[in-house]
């Protein structure tokens, strides 16, 4: 965002700062802008971090075990099915490493492509950044004519004992598997997966620079993390992440896979009915006029000063709905703004629906530091609400300044955009409805068809960068 107003505002530069906005219906260039000054009405806004260290501390020894017992033997073989699993096609028989009829040839898609999509630690990520793009690419896998698996440990102690008893491993079998964490589990998959020359998808949710500022002592283990991830992903045959900006990102560790950027995409069914929760939401948390809000965990990675300070210097009710911890492994900053909240900010906590916040808020406002992608901004889009996000490189890839959002750098630039909004309800409007077109390109139906492109070329061999 430009520090100074462009020639035509009228006004000295140092005193208001430039905004493209909308003006009208465009005709012929739908993003074209125009600069509005953001001057004060009187004279003058898949979690891992948290969540993965405290369940590898309560977990690791017996999801390691797990992992290298149920692997040991590096078999490949089929222990049984998951209820309600979709098939469209008969199971195949035994795998002669002829990959060919998964490829673009007349014979394509003869048998259905079963991949294992696994989440360790699933139970404590669920509502996180990550247990959610999870759940999107099996909800955009869901029409396609991919077999999802979403663990290749039996359903039960029982299950795998009976398998062994058999002579048969106890690993579910699968075409390909794709990976969402980073922990023993998952380095058990991807073991087992090139030893026996299955491919292996890795799907980048954390970087060293997102893993900073999320708890206590998060920046200071974030450089060995990142040592980590690069031999992680590095053994990969290929590395999906959220942008452009994180394959970047990876590269530069490097990581020695080919990395392709897939969105994590939307799940505007997941909303629908959203607005019908206003009023309930709204007085639950005594909410009124003009409603500033935040969806996701309580980081200061994700702008939380920010977010507190611009609550101070402004009358607006700020709401941040989402989860926070101020036990030994929050962050002191954490700890500070929640138990010191300006007498406007309302830290929800856990919140049963969803839908509620995008029900409840007005403007979403994202001072994120750092971010992979942010699906609630996707969804806050979706919503069709006006939307304020610092200006980082990730959200250039995604979003125009003016056009489905406002960018700003500075608290003074957060606050004067905040007051453009209160003051001009048809910019929020406009910006709002120009947001929902812009998620509608981040549609399931088009997450499921990059993600079935890429198993393809994985059993194809076709991955290079």
């Amino acid at each position: 965002m430009a520090a100074g107003a462009g020639p035509d505002a009228g006004v000295d530069a140092r005193e208001e700062v430039g905004v493209a906005v909308v003006a009208g219906e465009p005709a012929k260039r739908l993003r074209e802008a125009t600069t509005v000054p953001l001057r004060d009405a009187t004279g003058e806004t898949d979690v891992l971090a948290g969540a993965l260290v405290v369940a590898v501390a309560r977990r690791l020894a017996g999801e390691a075990v797990e992992s290298v017992d149920a692997l040991r033997r590096d078999v490949h073989t089929r222990s049984g099915e998951r209820p309600g699993q979709r098939r469209s096609e008969p199971r195949r028989g035994t795998d002669t490493g002829d990959r060919s009829r998964y490829c673009d040839t007349p014979a394509r898609k003869t048998a259905t492509v079963r991949v294992l999509n696994y989440l360790e630690f699933a139970s404590q990520l669920d509502r996180s950044g990550i247990g959610t793009a999870t759940d999107q690419q099996r909800a955009a896998l869901a029409t396609t004519d991919v077999e999802v698996v979403t663990s290749p440990w039996p359903e039960s102690v029982a299950a795998g004992a009976a398998s062994l008893l058999r002579g048969d491993g106890v690993v579910r079998d699968y075409d390909v598997a794709h990976c969402n964490l980073i922990g023993p589990g998952s380095v058990a998959v991807a073991r087992h997966a090139k030893r026996n020359d299955i491919p292996l998808v890795l799907h980048s949710h954390v970087t060293r620079e997102d893993f900073a500022e999320s708890f206590r002592g998060s920046t200071a283990v974030a450089p060995a993390l990142g040592k980590y991830l690069k031999w992680f992903y590095s053994q990969a045959d290929v590395v999906l992440c959220p942008s452009e900006y994180t394959k970047r990102t990876l590269e530069s560790y490097p990581v020695d896979a080919p990395i392709r950027a897939v969105s994590n995409g939307v799940d505007t069914d997941a909303l629908d009915g959203f607005e019908d929760l206003r009023d309930e939401y709204r007085a639950e948390y005594d909410l009124d006029g003009m409603t500033v809000f935040t969806v996701g965990n309580v980081f200061e990675r994700k702008g939380l000063t920010t977010f507190c300070t611009l609550a101070q210097e402004t009358d607006y009710d700020f709401a941040w709905f989402g989860p926070y911890d101020t036990g030994p492994h929050a962050s002191k900053t954490v700890r500070y703004w929640v138990e010191n909240a300006p007498e406007n900010v309302t830290f929800t906590g856990w919140i049963d629906d969803i839908r509620g916040a995008f029900g409840a808020g007005d403007v979403y406002l994202f001072a994120t530091k750092n971010e992979n992608q942010g699906i609630a901004v996707l969804e806050a889009m979706a919503c069709g609400k006006a939307v304020v996000l610092r200006d980082i490189p990730v959200f250039e890839e995604f979003y125009t300044h003016g056009h489905d959002c406002l960018k700003c750098s500075t608290d003074a630039e957060f606050r004067r955009a905040l007051d453009l909004l209160a003051r001009d309800p048809d910019l929020r409007r406009r910006l709002g409805e120009n947001a929902r077109e812009t998620a509608a390109e981040h549609s399931l139906d088009r997450v499921g068809d990059r993600l079935v492109e890429t198993y393809e070329d994985a059993l194809a061999g076709r991955l290079a960068d």
